[in-house]
């Protein structure tokens, strides 16, 4: 049974950092691409970032690029999200999937329950 679990999310101020994490269980890791999509309040699915850890490869939208950095480390099936420079515009619910989002969201085959991001003063 494919399993992903979120945490680390939470209320931050603008400009600040927080790093989520995803443990997945039921596949192999290192050969999937892993995604983080969000969803923001009242608005549609949307897509932050893929890493495909077998070639070396990381993608991000444009509205995270510079301030977001995805990783994955395989010998503890988790995937990461070191997220700086936190603006409001970030608040959503954040999910880890299994699969290439980058290419489409529908290619996502399984994702998580969500950790909230909340950026405010």
């Amino acid at each position: 049974e494919v399993q992903l679990v979120e945490s680390g999310g939470g209320l931050v101020q603008p400009g600040g950092s927080l790093r989520l994490s995803c443990v997945v269980s039921g596949f192999t890791f290192g050969d999937s691409a892993m995604s983080w999509v969000r969803q923001a309040p009242g608005k549609g699915l949307e897509w932050v970032s893929t890493i495909y850890s077998y070639i070396d490869k990381t993608y991000y939208a444009d509205s995270v690029k510079g301030r977001f950095t995805i990783s994955a480390d395989n010998t503890k099936n988790t995937l990461y999200l070191q997220m700086n420079s936190l603006k409001s515009e970030d608040t959503a619910v954040y999910y880890c999937g299994k699969g290439d989002a980058d290419l489409g969201l529908d290619n996502l085959d399984a994702r998580g329950q969500g950790t909230l991001v909340t950026v405010s003063s």
